[in-house]
């Protein structure tokens, strides 16, 4: 299948049924008249890119999640960063976490729900992450999974499934996501853009693409949620169901369907994209925010970091240097992955506290020649990927000016920076920037209290999106 043109899929598509404020607001009632904590376990920090006043956890110990039961918000995010960890540390992560959820849930009284929130590209430790959730929450409590639903829809990142192929807007063309560069990627990659036959890649068969359950744009806007909960309803032995959807409508009517097949005693863990969180945890939009709700501290410069690798990173690095006024410093990753890592964190530190100091906003980038040690050790390669974010994490641990603001763009990086170097254990999501980049307010503990910490996903906005956000906050 090659790229076609969005409006060519769009004229395509069923009707999309009216009234969406009216379903959506009875959704969101229905949602907080059930007194279920829902926990979001996060594998990268860009998951909260649609929700706002919502609390973000780095931490997973027992206190704070007693504490996150207790939270007035209905949704809490755990972030896990495991995107950027082995396979067993991941498999770590998530077993204990879950398990400290149930313990809680049981001394508690409190109902909860797990949605293992990853990316809308399809890479990251799939099916590990949800096998060992649904694993220890079996163990622990009575609670029997019937099927695992997945949603990669992600409308702000241009993410769609229809007719069960998962596409990646580019341009306004859509390309079925095997065929993208995320395929490739070094540590998750894959072939299938249909998500029947990813999910039978992607388990190695155990799942095969045949019993897989799809709920389809007809179902959805032709057939209604009766129907959808009647799907829903046949799901057995943790059968994967995959979810269509091109607008956030689709989301809206399937939850509704699904709140139907949970009253009826269904059960379900969800693999799912940012934009389904929102719906599930009945979040309201919110506008993005601006330069004078953010900025608190005009006198010192601003911290840019760009760690991501992606293409579209790349392009919005090339862009976002066009600023005359903007500082830039490369740090070379060849240095960093060799013997000379320390004189390289030093150099780029003198540079960065400098600038930030005398009121300058400075740009902190990595050499855009990505190495990779085996084109098959997908697990070496994350190694390379560690050392390099933890020498930006060094870089912004050695500061002793706070900036005025910090955007981290990369998912590895944003999540390093924020908890290795800024300290951060919980912080505010404040909202969004632009259409899918949220902004945390750094909680009192951290390094630098209180300002905003705005986290880029690598494969989000266009390529002028990191320009037009720096100059919007330095100008």
């Amino acid at each position: 299948m090659n790229a076609i043109n969005m409006n060519e899929v769009i004229r395509k598509l069923p009707d999309l049924p009216e009234g969406y404020n009216e379903l959506n607001d009875l959704l969101i009632k229905k949602i907080m008249k059930q007194n279920i904590k829902i926990f979001v376990l996060d594998d990268d920090p860009t998951g909260v890119q649609t929700v706002n006043n919502i609390p973000v956890l780095t931490v997973w110990d027992e206190e704070s999640i007693r504490s996150a039961f207790l939270e007035k918000a209905n949704l809490i995010y755990i972030l896990t960063n495991s995107r950027g960890l082995k396979a067993k540390d991941a498999e770590h992560i998530n077993s204990v976490i879950a398990e400290r959820i149930c313990n809680i849930s049981l001394e508690t009284g409190k109902a909860f729900k797990i949605i293992s929130r990853s990316d809308s590209t399809l890479r990251g430790h799939y099916p590990l992450e949800t096998e060992t959730i649904r694993r220890v929450i079996e163990e622990k409590t009575d609670i029997r999974f019937d099927g695992e639903i997945i949603i990669p829809f992600f409308k702000e990142g241009g993410r769609y499934t229809v007719n069960d192929i998962h596409l990646v807007e580019d341009n306004g063309r859509l390309i079925p996501a095997g065929e993208t560069e995320f395929a490739k990627d070094a540590a998750f990659g894959y072939e299938n853009s249909d998500l029947k036959l990813w999910v039978e890649e992607k388990t190695l068969g155990k799942y095969k693409s045949d019993d897989v359950i799809s709920i389809s744009l007809d179902m959805i806007r032709n057939q209604g949620y009766d129907e959808i909960a009647k799907a829903l309803l046949g799901a057995e032995k943790f059968q994967k169901i995959i979810v269509n959807a091109f607008d956030y409508m689709d989301i809206v009517i399937f939850t509704m369907g699904l709140m139907l097949a949970e009253e009826q005693g269904k059960n379900f863990l969800f693999r799912t994209a940012a934009s389904f969180v929102k719906v599930r945890g009945g979040i309201k939009d919110k506008e993005l925010l601006t330069k004078d709700e953010l900025i608190k501290h005009n006198n010192k410069g601003g911290l840019v970091i760009v760690g991501s690798y992606v293409e579209k990173t790349t392009n919005q690095l090339y862009a976002a240097m066009e600023l005359e006024y903007l500082k830039t410093v490369e740090v070379s990753v060849n240095k960093v992955i060799s013997g000379e890592m320390q004189n390289e964190i030093s150099r780029v530190s003198a540079i960065v506290e400098n600038e930030i100091a005398n009121g300058n906003t400075v740009l902190v980038y990595t050499s855009r020649n990505l190495v990779k040690v085996s084109q098959k050790i997908s697990e070496e390669n994350l190694e390379v990927s560690v050392k390099v974010s933890s020498a930006l994490v060094d870089i912004v641990k050695s500061l002793n000016t706070a900036p005025s603001f910090i955007i981290a763009k990369g998912g590895i990086t944003s999540s390093d920076i924020g908890t290795k170097g800024l300290g951060v254990k919980r912080a505010l999501v404040a909202g969004q920037i632009k259409s899918g980049i949220p902004v945390w307010i750094t909680d009192e503990n951290s390094k630098f209290p209180e300002i905003p910490y705005i986290i880029f996903p690598g494969n989000v906005g266009n390529n002028q999106t990191l320009k037009e956000i720096i100059a919007e906050l330095t100008t």
